[in-house]
């Protein structure tokens, strides 16, 4: 018998009715790519997933949905940020201005800034970025 080792958890944003939209969209398929900080797997000491890892999309309270493979990951300054790209992260941005401030919000959130370490912390066009693309493999019961 095979035993598998549990699925790294694959979290987006904060617990809180912005995770519950982010999930839900995965779960539709509008979302199929997401972006975080590289400052952020700097300060918690974090290499980057590698393409075809798969992980367990977790919601609010804590449950596994879905299983997710990665199939493309890229690191690329915050200001080379095109409109497919904003299109893709599937929150209903329809101009790169737009995915731009959603993202700042959050980046520079009380909660980031406290994951960071950096009650300052700002980003930029030079900013880099991670971008995760992925699909889901399965839904969970």
């Amino acid at each position: 018998m095979e035993t598998s080792e549990p699925l790294k958890p694959f979290l987006l944003a904060f617990p809180g009715p912005l995770r519950d939209r982010l999930v839900a969209a995965v779960l539709s398929g509008e979302k199929v790519l997401t972006s975080g900080l590289l400052a952020e797997y700097e300060a918690e000491g974090e290499e980057l997933p590698p393409v075809g890892e798969r992980s367990a999309l977790v919601d609010p309270g804590g449950r596994e949905v879905a299983v997710v493979e990665l199939t493309e990951v890229r690191v690329l300054p915050l200001g080379s940020v095109g409109l497919q790209y904003a299109v893709d992260e599937g929150e209903g941005y329809t101009s790169v201005a737009e995915w731009r401030a959603g993202h700042e919000a959050f980046w520079h959130s009380e909660e980031m800034r406290e994951a960071l370490g950096d009650p300052s912390f700002t980003v930029d066009d030079g900013t880099m970025i991670v971008a995760e693309r992925f699909r889901v493999v399965e839904r969970l019961p």
